[in-house]
């Protein structure tokens, strides 16, 4: 595959806004994990403690199935960031009451203070980012990618 022409990228407003698009997503990962590293957790162990913190409370620890359909990754790759997470206290797993073969997953208090952790870093990297923008400007970005988005809120993982 061969890298695009430049002069065609610049012609094209679309491959320029894709292109850049792109660029802040890297810069944007780059700053969150600057951000996260203190805290001793990965980009992956962050988006499965914010899926713990947004599932249904009323139906109890989600299943370990519910969490890979919810992040859009395989079981077993979930497994791996609960064994992580469990190993530093953040999640427990717990018992199914209906089924026993089911396990769930839930916070622990030192995951919620994790949580609380990641949204302070979380901000501090949009932040960073964001720093050169008005806030008017700030507020014209965030209508632009709602509307990007389909006018919803972006899933909790992402």
């Amino acid at each position: 595959m061969t890298a695009p022409d430049p002069s065609t990228t610049m012609a094209d407003p679309s491959a320029q806004v894709a292109e850049q698009l792109l660029r802040l997503t890297r810069k944007l990962q780059r700053a969150q994990k600057r951000y996260l590293d203190p805290i001793g957790i990965t980009p992956a162990q962050a988006r499965l403690l914010r899926a713990l913190s947004h599932h249904d409370r009323e139906s109890g620890p989600p299943r370990m199935a519910d969490l890979a359909g919810r992040l859009e990754v395989v079981p077993r790759a979930v497994t791996t960031l609960v064994d992580a997470l469990e190993a530093n206290g953040a999640v427990r797993r717990v018992p199914d009451p209906v089924n026993r073969r089911v396990i769930r997953v839930e916070l622990t208090e030192e995951g919620r203070q994790t949580l609380r952790a990641l949204r302070e870093a979380r901000r501090g990297a949009v932040e960073e980012i964001l720093a050169p923008l008005t806030a008017e400007r700030r507020a014209a970005l965030g209508g632009l990618l709602a509307e990007l988005l389909g006018g919803g809120p972006a899933p909790c993982g992402d």
